[in-house]
């Protein structure tokens, strides 16, 4: 008997038992359904994450401050006061850092910003003028943060997209005075919306001058006296100086931080690549754990085949033992009923990526903190799930079918 032949006989067989096919078909439906959508948001989380870093910026080095011990016990990295604004203005120097072509300090905070009756919570932002073009900020309505306002240690402010939509829904915001934690400040600007980045959304933000930030809203400051900073963004000239770059930045830091040979830096250089690098493997992780979750379904629909198989031999004893006497040999029997677990799984799979693709589609659209859910559905995914399918098809079919083919002729025949 050839193939065709087999699979034609296992479609028979199924069509003869609708209900229980289907019961038996539902455990991979799930299966395969779950992990296809669980896959497929991991891998539209991670192409969310890679674009979302790169949109920040191109060539990027991220200098945080050092970790701060208090008592003994780690506070993280970036919570020393040991990033000062003279640092920023020494790496900007070309001539001690010929691989870097901008800089851009800033200053953390978090503050409650009010207009008339209204007020929210706004993560603060100090920042200087060359922020904008190195981490990729554009103004949709007015100027950005200028040379001037940071000299002048101006009471002015560039608004995120939803922090302008909630503080002022019906009038224009340029020229407008606010309330940043009860001081009054002109609104500048806004700025174009900017989406999320996997850890709050970046339209939430309130942008000040640095200074600004530094002297009236969160005063800040190193053991020295210097005025403390907790990011200096650093855009190499170009992606391939960018380990120049790196090399330059800790060799003027640890000079100017008076750090010896050998010593710890007080100080931590990060790249996009190694925000992507790390971000991936915490969505790589989570992703592969929710699958394993999802494929215990697989496991029970691999059982139910099984189940279903060796109640099929049952009740075909009869007809295996015709078979047999009419000059079948092990081998067409085994592949007979083999063939038809493959047949059972298959349609289960394909069923599960119909399912799959569907519940993935319908997860991107839901919104959640003003955020998309996204999802890719790949050719990969969806093959690895069809050939899962087969294989379970296959493994837990083995038993029954071998147990069929290995029947008695005479006591097949016997059997009522």
């Amino acid at each position: 008997m050839n193939l065709w032949t087999n699979v034609g006989l296992a479609l028979k067989a199924l069509n003869s038992n609708k209900t229980r096919s289907f019961l038996t078909l539902l455990g991979i439906v799930i299966g395969i359904g779950a992990v296809i959508s669980v896959m497929s948001i991991g891998k539209g989380a991670q192409a969310a994450i890679t674009s979302q870093i790169e949109g920040i910026g191109t060539n990027l080095i991220f200098v945080r401050a050092g970790q701060a011990v208090q008592q003994g016990v780690g506070q993280g990295a970036g919570t020393a006061a040991t990033l000062t604004l003279d640092d920023a203005e020494a790496l900007a120097d070309y001539q001690l850092a010929p691989a870097v072509q901008a800089v851009a300090p800033e200053s953390q905070g978090f503050g409650q910003v009010a207009f008339s009756n209204i007020n929210t919570r706004a993560r603060l932002l100090g920042v200087t003028p060359a922020y904008a073009e190195v981490r990729g900020y554009t103004v949709a309505e007015g100027e950005f943060i200028s040379g001037q306002h940071v000299q002048g240690r101006s009471l002015v402010t560039v608004l995120g997209a939803n922090i302008a939509q909630t503080l002022f829904p019906e009038i224009d915001p340029i020229g407008q005075s606010l309330r940043i934690n009860q001081r009054p400040f002109r609104v500048v600007g806004v700025l174009e919306r900017l989406g999320g980045t996997g850890f709050g959304t970046q339209d939430d933000t309130v942008v000040v001058p640095i200074t600004t930030m530094l002297s009236r809203l969160q005063v800040s400051r190193t053991s020295q006296g210097a005025r403390n900073v907790q990011l200096v963004n650093v855009q190499a000239a170009d992606a391939d100086l960018l380990a120049a770059a790196k090399e330059q930045i800790s060799a003027i830091l640890r000079e100017r931080h008076r750090i010896g040979p050998g010593d710890v830096d007080d100080f931590n250089l990060t790249t996009q690549d190694d925000l992507v690098a790390a971000r991936t493997q915490v969505a790589n992780t989570l992703t592969v754990f929710l699958g394993a979750i999802a494929a215990v379904s697989l496991l029970v629909g691999g059982i139910g085949i099984m189940n279903i198989m060796l109640v099929s031999v049952a009740e075909r004893t009869r007809e295996i033992g015709i078979r047999k006497a009419v000059g079948a040999k092990r081998r067409h029997i085994l592949s007979q009923f083999l063939v038809e677990a493959v047949v059972l799984s298959a349609l289960g799979g394909c069923l599960g990526v119909a399912l799959g693709w569907g519940l993935a589609r319908g997860v991107s659209h839901i919104t959640l903190s003003g955020q998309r859910l996204p999802s890719v559905v790949s050719a990969d995914i969806v093959f690895l799930a069809v050939g899962v399918s087969l294989a379970i098809g296959l493994f837990f079919g083995i038993y029954p079918a071998s147990r069929a083919s290995r029947l008695d002729p005479i006591e097949a025949l016997r059997r009522e």
